[in-house]
């Protein structure tokens, strides 16, 4: 086990379940102090127990990333306690009407997609950089795109690849704009993943399993494991010169 982290303090969105769960607890067993963020009190509650179970140290923050407030007041929170914000992950996103053509998704579901998946990760940059911008070391931000977007697209979920296709591009931006104030960010863009999102409707992991043989080069969905540790890696001082990158992790489905 290393110890890339140690001292630093992490801070990662969409922290109840999935993806960030599992990089929450990667980096708490590397050393950080974790602050996990999400709109609902009890799934962060169960991500910080694992982490405290494993000797680790964290604090749970309910924060809505739509909402410019909360995430400015989820930095100060972290800063509070922690004394500086080093490492940010932008996990938290949704899929809505999911299988719905552009001509009948609901402009509902459409608008709380961007307003979760593309606002908020706009949103929590703004309010991450102006902390990191202020310390001697900057920080390092990763946000959590997805391989549908830039990469690949599907019928079916127009607002979910918009959505993160416009991750993508903001990451590149903002990682030119703010590479010189040291923040350095990058993106992962996972493909289909060991989470609940992955399943189609009525799906049993045996059926997603068969279907993953034939879908995904690699024969499997990656695990939560595997998206953590490109999340930390970007995250960490091995990475120290990637700087606007996109890390697929998506078994060769778009290679």
């Amino acid at each position: 086990m290393t110890h890339r982290f140690s001292g630093r303090t992490a801070l990662v969105t969409g922290a109840g379940s999935g993806i960030g769960r599992g990089v929450a607890l990667a980096l708490a067993r590397e050393g950080a102090q974790v602050v996990v963020a999400g709109r609902r009190r009890d799934p962060l509650d169960e991500t910080l127990a694992l982490i405290e179970g494993e000797g680790g140290k964290g604090l749970a923050v309910t924060a809505d990333v739509s909402r410019a407030d909360d995430l400015h007041a989820l930095v100060a929170t972290a800063v509070d306690r922690f004394g500086s914000l080093d490492v940010a992950v932008n996990n938290a996103g949704i899929l809505e009407g999911r299988g719905k053509a552009v001509g009948d998704l609901a402009e509902a579901d459409w608008r709380r997609m961007l307003d979760v998946n593309v606002t908020g990760v706009f949103l929590a940059l703004q309010a991450e950089i102006a902390r990191m911008r202020t310390q001697p070391d900057g920080g390092a931000i990763v946000n959590i795109a997805s391989r549908l977007g830039v990469h690949s697209r599907l019928p079916g979920a127009a607002g979910y690849t918009a959505g993160k296709a416009a991750v993508s591009v903001l990451t590149r931006a903002a990682a030119l704009d703010h590479i010189a104030d040291g923040v350095r960010i990058n993106a992962v863009s996972p493909g289909a993943t060991a989470t609940d999102m992955s399943f189609r409707d009525g799906e049993s992991e045996a059926d997603r399993a068969a279907r993953m043989r034939t879908e995904v080069p690699l024969g499997r969905v990656s695990t939560v494991a595997e998206v953590a540790a490109a999340v930390l890696y970007l995250a960490s001082d091995d990475a120290a010169s990637v700087v606007g990158a996109d890390l697929v992790i998506d078994g060769g489905s778009t290679a």
